[in-house]
């Protein structure tokens, strides 16, 4: 069995499969979109680092403005509660 720790931010890969901190697997593509391309830094072990694609903070905020505009739009239906509304 291989691993290897990258030494910038602790990702890690067991035979060559990259595995999030929560022991799930991971995607070298979504790592490079999340952290690698972030933070540039020559040490960085992923080879994928550098590419484009897979997920990223670009992705992510556009779903978190989906939901909020969602929630937004159900709050001013007729009979939704507005004094919670500050």
């Amino acid at each position: 069995m291989s691993c290897r720790q990258c030494e910038r931010c602790g990702a890690r890969w067991l035979n060559g499969l990259h595995y999030w901190a929560t022991g799930k697997p991971g995607s070298d593509l979504d790592l490079a979109g999340l952290v690698c391309n972030v933070v540039k830094d020559p040490r960085r072990q992923n080879p994928l680092r550098g590419m484009e694609g897979g997920d990223a903070w670009e992705k992510r905020r556009a779903f978190i403005d989906g939901a909020t505009d969602s929630i937004q739009r159900c709050s001013n239906l007729p009979g939704a509660d507005q004094s919670s509304a500050s």
